[in-house]
């Protein structure tokens, strides 16, 4: 123990250390005190250890000084001492169990971040968005894309590589959408990190682990007369821009994301049809639909209306939807929003009025086979005309 005089006239007291060693040999290195007491102190508990652990190296067998003569040969290229790498190692053992599973947190680490480009989740949609384009793909597919990607970046801040799949399952599982709704934003995720992961983005697909969604087929549901004209009205008052997409899904059978590609262009009141364009309709095949003349009363306030019938994003339409049925809730119970039931209503009513399953499969975009299977003898015909006679009380 040496006492050495500090410039403002104070001292401090200096140990030497030789507890390390470096390439076999011991390191000199001298430990700072302020006073004699704590550097006693602390020179006593050095000499201690010091002493256990040559006590412990002069009792080490045979076998045990091959391994440790084994273990300073294996560290020597990456110039590490056994003390440092035990002391490592016992560090890792505190937070996981045994030493498989350290070597496997170091796995799933190198292949995570090694050679990885971090790039936000915003960046790598738009040049997926501008990729998929440039190869052609339909502006129905990347308007699908575009929506569903957004509406997940603009929650998730992150850089693609550091998104794991319990993220993604969080995020899932916060969607209030129909279960085949949800599939299909599963469906578009695992699209976009396989997009990631063969750019170097992402280290793998945490899509791959999400809980799949099932979609299960059950009875087909639709809406009563009397419980479209209360939504229809519950629209008019509440929710005025959403009314042209509820009055064309139950009185024209578009699908969903038909309408939300529609533009009023589409649109032809004067002639009383619609056409679906192969860009936007499911099957890729253009279609016309007629114009009821309910379908014609409900429109015609908005008939010099310009752009996209539905302006704002996919997942706002949906919840617009749960909305206006929420405020049907009046003297009566309001009305239960049914998954894809707008559809199914006019199909259904459209095929007990004409009896022509060809001519309704026309006009929805399915077969004929379709049409007479699932929804023959849905409803009667006095129902039918009930369905198509529900039109605007004047309007205030």
């Amino acid at each position: 123990m040496y006492r050495r005089q500090l410039p403002g006239g104070t001292f401090n007291y200096m140990v030497v250390n030789k507890s390390e060693t470096k390439n076999g040999k011991p390191v000199r290195r001298f430990d700072c005190y302020p006073d004699a007491d704590e550097a006693k102190d602390a020179a006593d508990k050095l000499a201690a250890r010091m002493s256990r652990r040559d006590l412990l190296a002069a009792s080490m067998t045979k076998d045990e000084a091959i391994e440790y003569a084994n273990s300073v040969t294996r560290l020597k290229p990456f110039g590490v001492s056994v003390d440092a790498a035990t002391a490592t190692i016992v560090e890792c053992l505190k937070t996981v169990p045994d030493l498989s599973s350290v070597q496997a947190a170091v796995k799933f680490y190198a292949a995570r971040y090694r050679q990885v480009t971090k790039k936000p989740v915003a960046d790598v949609v738009t040049e997926l968005l501008k990729v998929k384009g440039s190869n052609g793909a339909s502006p129905r597919y990347l308007d699908d894309l575009a929506g569903r990607l957004n509406h997940f970046a603009k929650d998730c801040k992150n850089d693609c590589c550091d998104v794991m799949t319990s993220d993604v399952q969080a995020w899932m599982d916060k969607l209030a959408l129909s279960p085949q709704s949800r599939k299909n934003y599963w469906t578009v995720l695992r699209t976009f990190f396989r997009f990631a992961l063969a750019r170097g983005y992402a280290a793998d697909n945490p899509v791959e682990a999400v809980e799949k969604i099932r979609v299960r087929s059950g009875d087909i549901q639709i809406f009563k007369p009397g419980e479209i004209a209360r939504l229809l009205e519950a629209a008019r008052a509440h929710f005025p821009d959403f009314l042209p997409c509820l009055a064309i899904g139950g009185f024209a059978g578009l699908r969903s994301a038909e309408i939300e590609r529609l533009e009023w262009s589409d649109i032809d009141l004067k002639d009383r049809h619609i056409v679906v364009a192969a860009s936007k309709a499911k099957t890729a095949s253009r279609r016309i639909v007629p114009i009821h003349d309910n379908l014609a009363e409900w429109l015609a306030p908005y008939a010099d209306k310009t752009g996209k019938v539905w302006k704002e994003s996919s997942v706002l339409f949906y919840k617009r939807q749960e909305a206006i049925a929420r405020a049907t809730k009046g003297a009566e119970e309001a009305v239960k929003w049914k998954v894809n039931a707008l559809r199914h209503s006019y199909v259904s009513y459209r095929f007990a009025k004409i009896g022509d399953a060809g001519r309704v499969a026309g006009e929805c975009g399915n077969t004929a086979k379709t049409i007479f299977k699932h929804y023959r003898e849905m409803v009667k015909p006095a129902e039918a005309e009930r369905w198509f006679g529900v039109k605007p009380t004047p309007w205030q």
